[in-house]
């Protein structure tokens, strides 16, 4: 029973998260709602009486498990994007209000890099910023580093701009939609952090490598298991490339940390 009801949880979540993927407007109701699932829904990902249900639908070998983790991932995470812009909005507008959802993913962020810490004169690059850039600024305010943001989604940088500049005009924060390749700025960059729903992230850290100094420590955020259901999966990496340093593995936050370190600098030690 415990089975079947799971099932249906996941296929009515879905349902939902589809109605909502091509709306972005200034409905009340909409944003509302909107911000009601994810909430929801984030709430579901980190039950562990959930979690236990997933392993055991994988142990059973489910047919579709797979297929309905990558629906999930691809229409939740289009569902975030769509409340930050709406989070952005509202904030514009003076609303300073805050979801659970948000919540989690700020708590996330205390400890992304773990012994690596970064300082005042770290240089920190996002890849996918997104509309409000929590990580940008909590980094920037709390250590005084420099962080440039990264995002495909104009409309996400643009607004993005405007809560910068609205939280912290005085900060060094940059964003812009320009591809990891064509940064000239790239080899001075000490830290690195992957959005967990950027899902070419492994294919981007492999074209990292050789534009990156030795010393740069690479934060991928992830999520496996039922945390697949809206993070892109771990991924096994070149061990000529790129070391797996440590995991951080958080049973209640809606992603977990693999830290990166080039292989050369473990090789040479």
């Amino acid at each position: 029973m415990k089975l079947t009801m799971f099932d249906q949880s996941l296929a009515e979540y879905l349902t939902r998260f589809k109605y909502y993927a091509d709306r972005f407007d200034d409905i009340s109701r909409h944003r509302t709602e909107l911000e009601r699932l994810v909430d929801d829904y984030s709430a579901f990902i980190t039950d562990q009486s959930n979690s236990n249900i997933w392993d055991e639908l994988e142990r059973q070998g489910a047919g579709g498990l797979n297929g309905l983790a990558e629906e999930l991932r691809a229409y939740s995470a289009r569902g975030v994007a769509t409340l930050e812009k709406y989070r952005a909005l509202k904030l514009i507008k003076g609303d300073t209000g805050i979801t659970d959802y948000f919540r989690n993913i700020e708590e996330c962020i205390e400890k992304e890099f773990g012994s690596f810490q970064v300082t005042s004169k770290s240089i920190v690059l996002l890849v996918g910023s997104g509309a409000f850039p929590m990580t940008a600024l909590l980094i920037a305010k709390r250590t005084g580093a420099e962080v440039i943001g990264i995002d495909i989604d104009d409309e996400a940088i643009r607004l993005g701009v405007k809560v910068i500049e609205t939280l912290g005009p005085e900060l060094k924060i940059r964003l812009e939609n320009t591809p990891v390749e064509y940064l000239d700025y790239i080899k001075e960059v000490t830290h690195i952090i992957f959005s967990s729903t950027v899902a070419e992230k492994y294919d981007m850290l492999q074209r990292l490598h050789p534009l990156t100094n030795e010393e740069v420590v690479v934060a991928m955020r992830h999520g496996n298991r039922l945390k697949s259901l809206f993070n892109y999966p771990m991924k096994e990496t070149d061990e000529d490339k790129w070391k797996l340093v440590d995991t951080v593995l958080r049973r209640n936050d809606i992603f977990d940390i693999a830290l990166y370190k080039k292989a050369s600098l473990h090789m040479a030690n």
